[in-house]
């Protein structure tokens, strides 16, 4: 399938109450793994990108080291693909956008914490401009890119608890006006939280998910229309790695 084609599948996959699972894998093993599962698309992680290769979140991996993964990703299936480029790397929207096409993806996850300049809070404004300058740089370049607009006002507890959720509201909301196609009020919420959010919000959420632990059929009955794991993908396997290596290590016997 062309980039094009792509783009518009994962785009069509987005179905409030029927929501896309989205794998969030970080190399070629982990992308064949749920591509051979019979999943439709795929996520990178940034989380579990960077600790793939032996660095930390938060933008430790530069653009282009994230990039040369999401192309790892890429060339291994012929499926849908979307990446985490977290705020930016302090780059403008178009350059994001040409990297990403250029890695063969079609759909980016961008934050509102601004890594490159000490973990700021992008403002409600500044976030949606961001957004809207990664929708002007796709329809430029021909790809309808799948925009996936992420606060981190919920999962980092920024600000008074009382009116919280209304703010991540009012941010998302702006995100959607400005041309994103999947809203991202990361964090593991409660159902009243969801209820709220999908209520409000006039596009398909993103739910995070722990695979271990979480029921897709509850999470589809919220009204998200997109689920991926972060780095709890990652986690869970490590965890059933440790587990089987265990009785094998010579600490074992010590």
């Amino acid at each position: 399938m062309s980039l094009s084609d792509h783009a518009t599948e994962l785009l069509r996959l987005h179905r409030p109450g029927q929501p896309v699972v989205v794998p969030t894998v970080w190399d070629a093993w982990s992308a064949t793994l749920a591509a051979e599962a019979g999943f439709a698309a795929l996520t990178v992680g940034s989380h579990p990108a960077a600790s793939a290769l032996g660095r930390g979140d938060n933008e430790d991996l530069s653009l282009d080291e994230m990039l040369a993964q999401v192309a790892v990703v890429t060339r291994a299936v012929d499926l849908p693909v979307s990446a985490d480029l977290e705020s930016g790397y302090g780059q403008p929207p178009g350059r994001l956008i040409e990297g990403l096409l250029g890695a063969g993806a079609v759909g980016l996850n961008v934050e509102d914490t601004v890594h490159s300049e000490g973990g700021r809070l992008r403002s409600t404004q500044e976030h949606a401009e961001y957004v809207g300058g990664l929708r002007a740089a796709a329809e430029e370049a021909g790809v309808h890119v799948v925009v996936n607009a992420r606060t981190d006002i919920l999962l980092n507890q920024i600000g008074p608890e009382d009116d919280r959720v209304d703010r991540a509201i009012e941010r998302l909301q702006a995100t959607a006006d400005a041309g994103a196609d999947a809203l991202y009020p990361v964090g593991l919420h409660d159902d009243t939280t969801w209820g709220r959010l999908t209520t409000a919000l006039p596009l398909p959420l993103n739910a995070l998910a722990r695979p271990d632990v979480e029921d897709l059929a509850a999470l589809a009955a919220l009204g998200v229309g997109r689920i991926s794991f972060g780095p709890m993908l990652q986690k869970a396997l490590t965890a059933r790695a440790t587990d089987l290596i265990a009785p094998w290590s010579p600490a074992r016997g010590t």
